[in-house]
C-alpha cells in the first residue's frame, strides 16, 4: 500500500483527512510537529507528504526548502491563506501541488491520486497474488498461466494494479477509462470487470483478485 505523511498542526482535520485516506486504502502517519518531519520522512519513507502551509513550529514553506533536497517522493501544500504569491514560493520550492483549505475530501484524494499517477514510473512488472502484469509489453499472467485481454481490459486491470489494495470508484474508473463524468447508470466499467473475472477464473478458480466493494467500486487485491 501507497503511504502519506500528513503534517498539519490541526488535530482535529488530521484525525478527519487520515480516516478518510486510510478507508481508500493507504496508510497514514499523522504528524501536529513538524519539527519531526525528517525523522518520520526516515523511519515511514512517505510516498506522499501533505504539509500546511501555517504551522506554529517551522512554516510549510520553510519545511518544505529544507526537506525538498533530500526527499524524492510528491509534497502536497495545503493553506487557508489562498494566496497566489504563497502558491508560487511552494512550487519554487519543490512543491508538486498545492490546495486551498477547505478541501473537499474527494478532490484532495483525485490529486493525490493524480500526483501519485505521474510519480509512478512508466512501464514495469505488477505482482499481486500470483497475477503479474507486465504494463511495458502489456501482457498478463496468473500463476505462470497467460491471460488474454482486450486493450480495453488490459487498460482498466492496470489502474486496479497500479493502486493494488486501494478502493477505486466507480466514478474514478469512468473519469480515467473515458474521460468523462460518470452518469451513475453507465454499465461499462462493471462489464469489463466482470469479463476481466472470467479470464482470471479461468486459470485461477479460487483466487478472487478483484473485489467489489458495495456502493463504491472494486479493489484489487493486495
Amino acid at each position: 500500500m501507497q503511504k502519506i505523511l500528513l503534517i498539519d498542526d490541526d488535530a482535529s482535520l488530521t484525525s478527519l483527512i487520515s480516516q478518510f485516506l486510510t478507508s481508500n486504502g493507504y496508510v497514514v502517519e499523522v504528524l501536529n510537529n513538524a519539527l519531526e518531519t525528517q525523522h518520520a520522512i526516515d523511519s515511514f519513507q512517505p510516498d506522499l507528504i501533505i504539509l500546511d502551509l501555517m504551522m506554529p513550529d517551522i512554516d510549510g514553506l520553510t519545511l518544505c526548502r529544507q526537506i525538498r533536497p533530500t526527499y524524492h517522493g510528491v509534497i502536497m501544500m495545503l493553506t487557508a491563506l489562498g494566496d497566489d504569491i504563497d502558491e508560487v514560493t511552494g512550487l519554487e520550492l519543490g512543491a508538486d501541488d498545492y490546495l486551498c483549505k477547505p478541501v473537499k475530501p474527494r478532490l484532495l484524494l483525485a490529486h493525490i491520486r493524480a500526483q501519485l499517477r505521474k510519480a509512478a514510473p512508466i512501464g514495469g512488472i505488477i505482482n499481486s497474488s500470483g497475477l503479474v502484469i507486465d504494463t511495458r509489453k502489456r501482457i498478463v499472467s496468473v500463476n505462470g498461466t497467460a491471460v488474454e485481454l482486450t486493450t480495453a481490459e488490459f487498460d482498466l486491470l492496470a489502474i486496479l494494479a497500479n493502486h493494488k489494495g486501494q478502493v477505486i470508484s466507480r466514478e474514478d474508473l469512468h473519469m480515467q477509462i473515458f474521460r468523462l463524468e460518470y452518469d451513475g447508470i453507465d454499465r461499462s466499467i462493471d462489464l469489463r470487470i466482470s469479463r476481466i473475472r472470467k479470464k482470471l477464473a479461468v486459470v485461477a478458480p479460487d483466487n478472487q483478485l478483484i473485489k467489489t466493494v458495495r456502493n463504491t467500486g472494486y479493489i484489487l487485491c493486495d
